[in-house]
């Protein structure tokens, strides 16, 4: 058996990602870090203009990246975004299901519209991606690395109004479990992060009662009440996805990496 060196341990030169939610927050740190390590990255959003502001920014720095406007719920639009990331990169190597929303809403005043939106974007965006990027890299023949970014409430909640969010997070966790087992037959890894407090555009919005805030791509960390002291920053999960898309993670599938400064250890 061949040991990669150490230096190609953590490069991507010559795979394609496809990273959705990737033109903001979290999934903007993801996808940096993806293309920083050499691969193609299609960047995904139902937000076209924030598509493009973040593949621009990518250009200045010499990586390469393609805009993709899709909403993951929406069957027709992730089977346009797989097309599309092959016509233009040839290719699908890696897959980051990190699109999700978390409006918080206590119970009683939750209603099913909400609920099933949240559904539908956080767990059957998953799905969906999942079902139709793993029948393109099993054609190709050369495996692939499939990473759900689920939240540390799947594991345990966090605060009170969030049931809806913590249902489709617990979801994902099933979701990704179920197919490592039945993708790893095709050299396909499935795992999974889970990110605690991470200071993004849409948690400080959140902090501020609904106003939006100006956040910066790579922010200084505020303060946080958990061992570690601060809250993360989209770096912070960047690192992580970039290793379970690499090398490093070769005998890994059906894990789940929890990324949240020691929160769960209170």
């Amino acid at each position: 058996m061949d040991i990669t060196i150490h230096k190609d341990l953590l490069s991507l030169s010559g795979k394609t990602a496809i990273v959705t939610g990737g033109s903001i927050g979290i999934g903007y740190g993801i996808a940096y870090r993806l293309a920083e390590a050499g691969a193609h990255v299609a960047i995904v959003s139902r937000n076209a203009d924030e598509c493009r502001k973040a593949v621009d920014e990518f250009a200045e720095k010499g990586f390469i990246a393609h805009a993709i406007q899709a909403d993951v719920s929406r069957e027709e639009e992730v089977t346009a975004m797989v097309s599309e990331t092959v016509r233009v990169f040839k290719r699908i190597d890696i897959l980051v299901n990190n699109a999700g929303i978390f409006p918080i809403v206590p119970l009683s005043e939750l209603t099913s519209d909400v609920f099933d939106k949240v559904i539908a974007i956080n767990l059957r965006g998953v799905f969906l991606c999942t079902k139709y990027v793993s029948r393109q890299m099993i054609t190709q023949g050369n495996g692939g690395k499939i990473i759900n970014i689920t939240s540390i409430d799947g594991i345990h909640p966090s605060i009170v109004g969030l049931s809806h969010y913590d249902a489709s997070k617990h979801g994902v966790w099933g979701f990704t479990k179920n197919v490592a087992l039945e993708l790893a037959k095709y050299g396909i890894q499935v795992n999974a992060v889970a990110p605690g407090g991470v200071f993004t555009p849409g948690v400080a919005k959140a902090q501020s009662g609904g106003k939006p805030v100006d956040v910066a791509r790579n922010p200084d960390p505020p303060k946080m009440d958990v061992p570690l002291g601060r809250m993360g920053v989209p770096d912070d999960i960047g690192k992580v996805v970039l290793f379970l898309s690499s090398d490093m993670s070769s005998y890994m599938t059906g894990s789940h990496i929890v990324v949240d400064g020691g929160y769960l250890l209170k």
